[in-house]
């Protein structure tokens, strides 16, 4: 059982990007942002001489993860690799892949051991991975690897969009809007809904969460006079979900789906695609919106922003995206401990 002084583990990303420098601002802004503790795992020359190049003053103390939690009220804990990182802010080097790789690796053991309260995942690039050998499409897919093999058992996992008024998930994600339809299935959309409803309920808090499920086409189709997909794909999901005993409903037009009045009906809306679902969450909340990855068996979030190389080193990343994962980390491993103990 991890105890509450249990530091979070925040893995630095691509340390050309501007996880370095969103990191230590997050550290800096913690008192008046109220983020709990939690420690990175970098290079630590690296990230002293980043905080120098940013003219800041950042404490850094080279520790453990069980320790973390005493450190971080004076200084910044840093959790060494074994890999050094080459510091080139805004040029992506794939000697980095090695130490990039190896901060989630120990994160997510450290995680599973019960030294840290959750992951949280700095952003990373994936062709400076690629072109060093990494084959996996993407961080959450590296990440559900990760957890069958620590643990045996399969993993799907689920990308959620979190934000203070709004959460979405996309059932498919990073595919070309032409081959959504054919990769759309009910049985896909059962079985994002089934885990986004369980995710919920132990890790969010909520009894029964309420699911909204929006419909492929325009007007979800209306009637099949705009497309059949939401007749034979999505209806026949919602039938399904709810025969189980989950509040979901739907195909709705998405149109309709993300005012503030429909908001107040549902917890999750589930989307057909990725646009669908990101649109609505980025544009309600920007700098605020946190990707969480369900269906693990641990907690993961991660900024809703990218490596930005373009201003990286340049002092003007803001970390609103990083406190924000930290601080939904903190309360949904809160959340998890407490419905376990229930």
């Amino acid at each position: 059982m991890k105890s509450a002084t249990t530091a979070l583990a925040l893995s630095v990303g691509d340390p050309s990007g501007i996880g370095p420098e969103i990191a230590i601002a997050a550290f800096l802004a913690r008192a008046a942002a109220g983020v709990s503790a939690f420690y990175l795992l970098a290079d630590p020359a690296l990230i002293a001489s980043r905080a120098r190049q940013l003219g800041v003053s950042a404490p850094i103390v080279e520790t453990t993860p069980t320790q973390a939690a005493e450190v971080f009220a004076h200084a910044l804990p840093i959790v060494p690799l074994a890999a050094r990182f080459i510091d080139s802010p805004g040029r992506p080097d794939p000697a980095n892949a090695a130490g990039t790789v190896e901060a989630i690796d120990r994160a997510v053991a450290a995680c599973l051991a019960g030294d840290a309260a959750a992951v949280v995942t700095c952003p990373i690039a994936k062709k400076p991975l690629y072109d060093a050998g990494f084959r996996f499409p993407g961080h959450t897919e590296y990440l559900a690897h990760l957890a069958a093999r620590h643990s045996g058992v399969g993993a799907m996992p689920v990308m959620m969009l979190a934000g203070p008024e709004l959460r979405t998930v996309p059932v498919t994600i990073h595919i070309a809007l032409a081959e959504v339809p054919k990769t759309l299935t009910t049985e896909l959309i059962v079985a994002t809904a089934r885990i986004t409803a369980a995710d919920l309920a132990s890790r969010f808090g909520i009894a029964r969460p309420r699911l909204a499920i929006a419909g492929l086409n325009p007007h979800a189709g209306e009637g099949g006079s705009m497309g059949l997909e939401d007749e034979h794909v999505v209806r026949p999901a919602v039938d399904m979900l709810r025969a189980e005993g989950i509040d979901a409903f739907g195909p709705l037009p998405a149109d309709t789906l993300f005012h503030a009045r429909a908001r107040a009906g549902y917890d999750a809306a589930l989307c057909m695609y990725h646009d669908q679902a990101l649109i609505p969450a980025k544009t309600l909340a920007f700098d605020e919106a946190v990707n969480v990855t369900l269906g693990l068996p641990f907690i993961r979030t991660s900024p809703d922003h990218g490596t930005a190389f373009d201003i990286a080193g340049k002092g003007i990343a803001r970390p609103g995206s990083l406190i924000a994962a930290l601080k939904l980390a903190r309360r949904l491993a809160d959340t998890d401990k407490k419905v376990a103990a229930a």
